[in-house]
């Protein structure tokens, strides 16, 4: 089932098109990146999503129902662009955006206690927003947008001022909502968290949807055939390439701190890993033998670079 479901997008400013024809879904549960350099269109996307700006052609459909404010109600927004007040007191910030999103003032309070403790702002809670250190406030905009407990949630930038010890405590927050069932979609440039917590990812450039669909699929689709090989004693790589199924055989530095003698090699096309595997062992032990897959920064560096688009 999808929570949310973009069709034929389509927002034009003046003579400049922010999205083309953009449709894609989201499915309930999952965690979805939205990827794209600065300026693909994803800010204006996020805001048609929310009913903050209205689309030239196309619709959005939000667990059934057309976007709307009262939709709204079932999305919990966190914008690039922060919005707090920063003379109100961070606890009545919190529930004050709770209220305004149908949330009721027992269960927001629960809730707020609950997160406040997560992100140890307990000790913070009657000191006004301008008080706070700037991860702080963060920590605020980020439970100010969750106390409603909204069914899908949508984070812009949510690492944006977070060290890595804050960046942990947000994908512990992360991982915690999704086991509740929340659907979320995170816009974001830090790949590796993006890879480490999305099961799916829309990559957006120039308006257009270049890329959708589940992590492993888009990886798998888009293999070097190069396999990453460690071995006990070290090889003879001629040998390795005398068998004919190996084009390229390189020395390598090993992973995970790993002992022996490592290789990147790249397969020759319709070489089978089993058949590859036995020339290996002809010449010693194996210790290591793993396809290497693209990790999302090749991905998105191949999709969205200058250099992709000539």
């Amino acid at each position: 089932m999808n929570i949310l479901e973009i069709s034929g997008l389509t927002k034009h400013y003046a003579d400049k098109t922010a999205l083309d024809n953009v449709s894609f879904n989201v499915e309930a549960g999952s965690i979805c990146g939205l990827l794209g350099p600065n300026g693909a269109g994803k800010t204006t996307l996020l805001r048609i999503i929310n009913s903050i700006l209205v689309s030239d052609a196309g619709t959005v459909t939000i667990n059934g129902e057309p976007a709307s404010r009262h939709a709204n109600r079932l999305i919990g927004y966190m914008p690039e662009e922060r919005g707090l007040y920063d003379k109100m007191r961070v606890e009545d910030q919190i529930m004050y955006f709770g209220l305004l999103k149908g949330g009721e003032h027992p269960r927001l309070r629960v809730v707020m206690e609950e997160y406040m403790d997560l992100f140890n702002l307990i000790p913070d809670r009657r000191r006004r927003v301008k008080e706070l250190s700037k991860g702080n406030q963060q920590k605020v905009q980020i439970i100010a947008t969750l106390v409603h407990e909204p069914q899908l949630v949508i984070l812009d930038e949510p690492f944006s001022g977070f060290d890595p010890i804050n960046g942990a405590l947000l994908q512990q927050l992360i991982r915690r909502l999704h086991d509740r069932g929340t659907t979320i979609m995170l816009s974001s440039h830090n790949m590796p968290a993006i890879e480490e917590i999305c099961s799916d990812i829309a990559l957006i450039n120039h308006g257009k949807l270049l890329l959708n669909g589940h992590i492993a699929d888009i990886k798998e689709a888009h293999q070097t055939h190069n396999l990453l090989l460690t071995t006990r004693k070290e090889l003879s790589l001629q040998l390795l390439l005398d068998s004919g199924l190996i084009a390229e055989a390189t020395p390598t530095e090993t992973r995970n701190w790993r002992k022996g003698c490592a290789y990147r090699l790249r397969k020759r096309e319709n070489a089978k890993n089993a058949d590859i595997l036995d020339a290996v062992a002809i010449q010693g032990e194996i210790l290591h033998f793993e396809e290497e897959l693209p990790t999302l920064n090749d991905i998105f560096i191949s999709y969205a670079s200058p250099k992709a688009e000539a």
